[in-house]
């Protein structure tokens, strides 16, 4: 492990010292979850990583020491059970009891429907929610059963490409989009169309702005839900996906955070929240080169709305991932495996009295 100097500058006044960890050297992170005894990593081309709290230490599953068959994943999810990670070649499961890596592969909508986007395990029904390039699948636990929804709005086949899925309590799960974002209300058959509902930038939902919304990250809390968009921008099509964060008050409300107000980057990565600050990885595409330019981390008041950009030496500006385990904020980036560890008392009550 290597330790780096972390430097956060907030509210103009404050300035936070700690040690930024590394971990998983030159390694792509795409991914991370934790099952509240192991830290899971998913990467690019090195396999799965699992970190055991307990014991401290790190094991790899991949080609390299045939523990794997397959190094290139894009997410992953995990239980006291099982662990789930996808891939652009099919949901590749862990089960932890027999130590042994199974792959499930889907027929439906041809070889591109493989490409998992992502999964999340849904603790209140049991079940997997597997995002797929084409079709929602819901696996079932207990009846061990896979069953796919064709999520289509409107005959745009984007609105069934699933991107990014989030639990939001015992009744909602939100699927975000390539071409917007739907929310499934539990009580009801997700067969039934009643059960979901549908947000693009029509009839003013995210204030109408842009041509397309093309969902990258989502965040649920109490009162908000916490939207993170792709950007994707050219000379031809300036307004096509704007980027930025949208913070939807669960009614009317859409406020929106970008360049304008702060941002370092409109194309959002990930976003995670510690107590009453949000994170937000960013990236910038070029419209003349058609590239994606890191742009590192930005910090939101949720309370006041104020954003910071965080000065994180030692930190790459591709931050694919975030994810808190309750004492750690991970960061997944391109060139490896960072974190913070939020244990410090210097750090603790740094955020006391900020929320003081």
């Amino acid at each position: 492990m290597k330790s780096f100097l972390l430097i956060i500058f907030f509210l103009n006044s404050f300035v936070v010292a700690q040690e930024l960890e590394s971990y998983l050297d030159g390694k792509d992170v795409r991914d991370i979850c934790n099952d509240g005894n192991n830290l899971w990593v998913a990467t690019n081309g090195n396999g799965i990583f699992q970190f055991n709290y307990r014991m401290q230490e790190w094991y790899n599953y991949s080609t390299r020491n045939k523990k794997l068959r397959h190094n290139f994943f894009y997410t992953i999810t995990a239980n006291k059970k099982f662990v789930w990670a996808g891939s652009s070649d099919g949901l590749f499961i862990y089960n932890k009891k027999g130590k042994r890596w199974s792959k499930r592969k889907f027929g439906k909508g041809g070889q591109l429907s493989n490409w998992i986007r992502d999964v999340q395990y849904d603790p209140y029904i049991n079940a997997v929610w597997i995002g797929r390039f084409k079709y929602l699948t819901k696996y079932d636990l207990k009846r061990r059963r896979f069953t796919d929804y064709d999520l289509t709005m409107n005959e745009n086949m984007k609105t069934n490409t699933i991107k990014v899925i989030k639990v939001d309590g015992d009744s909602l799960v939100w699927f975000g989009s390539e071409s917007g974002l739907h929310k499934y209300d539990k009580s009801q058959d997700i067969s039934d169309e009643s059960s979901l509902s549908f947000y693009d930038n029509k009839l003013n939902y995210f204030n109408g702005e842009g041509d397309a919304v093309s969902i990258s990250a989502m965040l649920v809390e109490q009162n908000n839900i916490w939207i993170g968009l792709d950007e994707f921008i050219t000379k031809n099509n300036p307004n096509y996906n704007l980027g930025g964060i949208y913070k939807f008050d669960r009614k009317n409300d859409w406020t929106r955070y970008d360049a304008r107000n702060g941002l370092k980057g409109n194309g959002i990565y990930d976003l995670e929240i510690t107590g009453n600050f949000i994170w937000a990885s960013l990236y910038q595409f070029s419209k003349n080169s058609k590239d994606v330019f890191g742009r590192g981390v930005a910090l939101i008041n949720r309370i006041t709305n104020e954003i910071k950009m965080v000065n994180i030496d030692g930190l790459p500006k591709v931050v694919n991932s975030l994810h808190f385990d309750g004492t750690r904020l991970w960061f997944g980036t391109n060139k490896g495996l960072f974190a913070i560890n939020f244990t410090n008392k210097f750090v603790e009550n740094f955020v006391k009295d900020i929320d003081e």
